[in-house]
């Protein structure tokens, strides 16, 4: 009989945990893998909940790592990640994990996934799901009883376990350090405002970025007056310290594991 190896992509937020949590509960730990891939931007304090919650739930943790940051992946690819290209969610996530599920296969292993997707984000799945056929790919927040953020909050604190920090500071999400070239104006303003220092790097790197490739290109967009140009992360910054707020409603958001860009 061939062995069942059930994978959650793990990525060290709430929601990929109560996922875990809800496959764990089903078929027990010993055949689940939570499977870690990183970017090595995290924030630190979501590497502490990646070993607690992982621990909690007693499954096998898996660290995967390509050994790039995103920004490494940028100048490789000569492209910087935005909204509508993120080829650092391709390379340093999807990448290693299809290479790692390719290794259990061939090793003789049958293999079912699972993302930490709730119903809000039902969008998403069917992408997610063409893009790792013919395998079974499964959102275990959307067993019943569905659970949203709020729900799979109050999972972890029920745990006993503190959440990653990130979303008591006031992130969407918690992946990347609250960096993310899929987040919005507001993110970006929220990441400046809270770390400061982190913000001046990725501005920096950016800066990096286009004197490299000599392009006037950036992570985001400026789409007022009609007109849509390149926003860079100064320009974001300068235009926050003038009061100029620009999207104060544009969050963005993170779309790691939809399929290929």
């Amino acid at each position: 009989m061939t062995p069942l190896l059930h994978i959650v992509f793990f990525s060290s937020g709430a929601s990929s945990w109560a996922a875990a949590k809800r496959v764990v509960d089903r078929y027990g730990a010993a055949p689940v893998r939570l499977v870690f891939a990183d970017t090595l931007i995290e924030d630190e304090d979501n590497y502490r909940f990646l070993k607690e919650g992982a621990s909690h739930i007693g499954a096998e943790l898996v660290h995967l790592c390509d050994g790039r940051t995103p920004w490494e992946v940028f100048k490789h690819k000569r492209h910087i990640g935005n909204t509508r290209v993120a080829n650092c969610s391709h390379v340093l996530k999807q990448d290693v994990c299809r290479a790692y599920v390719k290794e259990l296969l061939a090793g003789g292993f049958e293999v079912r996934l699972y993302l930490g997707i709730d119903w809000q984000e039902a969008h998403r799945m069917e992408s997610i799901q063409k893009a790792w056929a013919p395998l079974d790919v499964e959102f275990p927040l959307c067993w019943e009883p569905w659970l949203d953020r709020e729900a799979t909050h109050q999972l972890v604190r029920d745990a006993g376990l503190a959440l990653p920090r990130l979303y008591d500071l006031g992130f969407a999400h918690a992946n990347c350090g609250g960096f993310c070239v899929k987040g919005g104006h507001a993110q970006f303003r929220h990441l400046l405002k809270t770390f400061p220092e982190r913000y001046a790097e990725h501005e920096r790197q950016e800066q990096e970025m286009r004197d490299y490739l000599d392009k006037d290109v950036s992570i985001l967009r400026d789409r007022r007056h009609g007109k849509t140009k390149p926003l860079t992360m100064r320009q974001l910054r300068e235009n926050e310290e003038a009061s100029d707020q620009g999207d104060l409603l544009d969050w963005g958001g993170c779309n790691c594991f939809i399929g290929s860009e």
